[in-house]
């Protein structure tokens, strides 16, 4: 490996930024990664640990820095070679107040570039998503294929959601901010991010194999989601940064479209002991459900279609597969009932 220089991970605590911090460093990188909090650096420390030992860690400093604050920006960038913008807001619900979620992506995210501008920085690879790439199209169902050309149209769109919207206007401004600036950005879009959790401090999307996995979510959408493996999403961005030819480019990161019942199917074979859901919502409930807001809109744009987003670019990026869906949601089950986090349900 050529010596890269100082790698900036935003958002270090974070399910994609941990796992890719944990591959930088294995890979011999130096590492600054951004933490809301300092008081959190240990909790990181100790996870990397665990996974890699001593030495490692002696090539990572943690820093205290915000999405929705220019306190500790300026002095996080300093020194840095590459920026990797993977720090963002998930949540499970869908907020009455958008910018609890639109703010972070859009402002977090020109706050992240401006820094870098500042600082002279002229290489920034950023987490994306498949919210900026599949929908505004006019489909209203059936299947239909998507690779890199396609960009988001807010505007066509009937029921938008606040991640979409963050992230899409994220990206729109990313790559107008990168060519009036002469830097060279590389965007990572991922589908529905699962995978082993490190430690306790999983991400929320983990709950998408815990909740049927325990039961705890009652009933399940009939359709499916492009799934990803963190790892294979960590790998893309260390790609990203080893080859230069990846500038200017967009990579989807999907493994293969899966229908919500069949990630049933896959747990309930592998773990029988365990209260699976079984049940389906149909698709009418949650189209009125969504008419209302909430958790469902989040998914009405997907009810009656197949999203399948071509992940071809990235493999060939990757030289191999992706990580298999079923692979992933089995290793996902595993680390969720090994670290505790999904209690076993008996009726």
């Amino acid at each position: 490996m050529s010596d890269q220089g100082l790698i900036l991970v935003t958002g270090a605590t974070g399910f994609v930024g941990k796992w890719t911090v944990l591959e930088l460093l294995k890979a011999g990188h130096r590492v600054r990664g951004t933490v809301r909090s300092l008081g959190r650096s240990e909790e990181v420390r100790a996870t990397l640990l665990g996974e890699l030992g001593q030495e490692p860690l002696d090539r990572l400093e943690l820093v205290e820095a915000d999405l929705l604050d220019d306190k500790g920006w300026a002095e996080a960038m300093q020194g840095v070679a590459t920026v990797m913008h993977i720090a963002t807001a998930i949540r499970a619900d869908e907020p009455k107040d958008q910018s609890l979620v639109i703010r972070p992506a859009l402002e977090g995210t020109q706050r992240v570039f401006r820094f870098a501008n500042d600082a002279g920085i002229k290489r920034i690879i950023m987490t994306s998503s498949i919210a900026t790439v599949g929908y505004g199209h006019g489909q209203t169902s059936g299947r239909r294929v998507y690779d890199e050309t396609y960009f988001t149209n807010l505007d066509n769109m009937r029921w938008t959601w606040a991640y979409c919207i963050g992230k899409t206007k994220a990206e729109q401004f990313s790559w107008d901010f990168v060519k009036q600036h002469g830097i060279s950005l590389t965007t990572v879009h991922p589908g529905a991010i699962i995978g082993p959790a490190l430690d306790k401090d999983a991400s929320i999307s983990l709950q998408m194999v815990s909740g049927l996995l325990n039961g705890s979510t009652p009933a399940m959408p009939s359709n499916g989601f492009s799934i990803i493996d963190v790892r294979d999403v960590a790998a893309l961005h260390l790609a990203a940064l080893d080859k230069p030819e990846t500038a200017g480019q967009r990579y989807l990161a999907t493994a293969e479209y899966v229908p919500f019942p069949e990630v049933g199917n896959i747990l309930r074979a592998a773990h029988p002991a365990w209260n699976v859901t079984s049940k389906t919502v149909p698709d009418w409930i949650i189209k009125l459900i969504a008419s209302f807001g909430g958790p469902a809109r989040q998914i009405i744009n997907d009810i009656g279609n197949e999203k399948v987003f071509d992940g071809s670019k990235g493999e060939k990026l990757l030289g191999r597969k992706f990580i298999s869906a079923k692979d992933s949601i089995l290793a996902t089950a595993d680390s969720v009932i090994r670290l505790g986090l999904v209690k076993q349900k008996t009726s």
